[in-house]
């Protein structure tokens, strides 16, 4: 179940995957996928399964399937770095070229990825402006409306019922909108960190990604 809400005077809707929805413009935003995270923490003796390109591509594709988007748009860090694609497989490297076939496909450069590659399809550059709404990587500091960015995995903490319960979110304070990271392995960075402080006026909203729903969480009611 997707929520609806204004950004700099454009409405789009929040999807429980982590992507933003644009309907008049047909738009999908995902950000900080970072493919082939798991092969590199492998590469550094962190034994973990490397299957998180294969989680991502199966929820990425997923939500494509529900909104059928004429444009998808990934906000940088799509790559865990430079050699990432070199670490895809054959059957993986098949399912993006799908993904960038079927619809306008736009990469934005990111800093884990500044030159994403080209191989896999789609159209790259450092950002993109559609009406009032400014796609990029990195957040800038300072009075930016209409700014979407990534980068900085966002994410929530809140206590219910005596419990504490942490979750990766959209942040906005109706100006600007810093989206969670959609990538299977990939944190999250506590929205009242120093990080966000020059970036979001308050009082602004978390909406903390559920099961199959998002809850809004005024930055009143967040705990560090």
């Amino acid at each position: 179940m997707t929520v609806s809400i204004g950004i700099n005077g454009a409405h789009v809707a929040f999807d429980p995957s982590g992507a933003m929805w644009w309907p008049d413009e047909r738009l999908l935003v995902v950000a900080d996928l970072h493919f082939e995270k798991g092969s590199a923490q492998a590469q550094k003796g962190q034994l973990i399964p490397p299957y998180d390109t294969r989680e991502t591509l199966t929820r990425l594709e997923t939500v494509i399937a529900a909104h059928d988007p004429a444009v998808v748009v990934c906000l940088g860090d799509s790559f865990h770095d430079l050699e990432a694609a070199g670490r895809l497989t054959d059957h993986e490297i098949g399912r993006i070229a799908a993904l960038t076939a079927a619809r306008d496909w736009v990469w934005i450069e990111g800093n884990h990825d500044p030159q994403p590659p080209r191989h896999l399809g789609g159209r790259v550059t450092d950002m993109l402006e559609i009406g009032t709404l400014l796609f990029r990587h990195l957040p800038q500091e300072g009075w930016q409306p209409g700014e979407v960015a990534g980068h900085l995995h966002p994410a929530a903490r809140v206590r219910v019922r005596g419990r504490s319960l942490r979750r990766p979110c959209f942040v906005s304070d109706g100006s600007r909108l810093i989206l969670p990271s959609f990538g299977a392995y990939t944190g999250g960075l506590d929205v009242l960190n120093p990080a966000f402080a020059f970036l979001l006026r308050e009082p602004f909203h978390a909406w903390m990604i559920g099961q199959n729903q998002l809850y809004k969480i005024s930055s009143k009611r967040l705990k560090a």
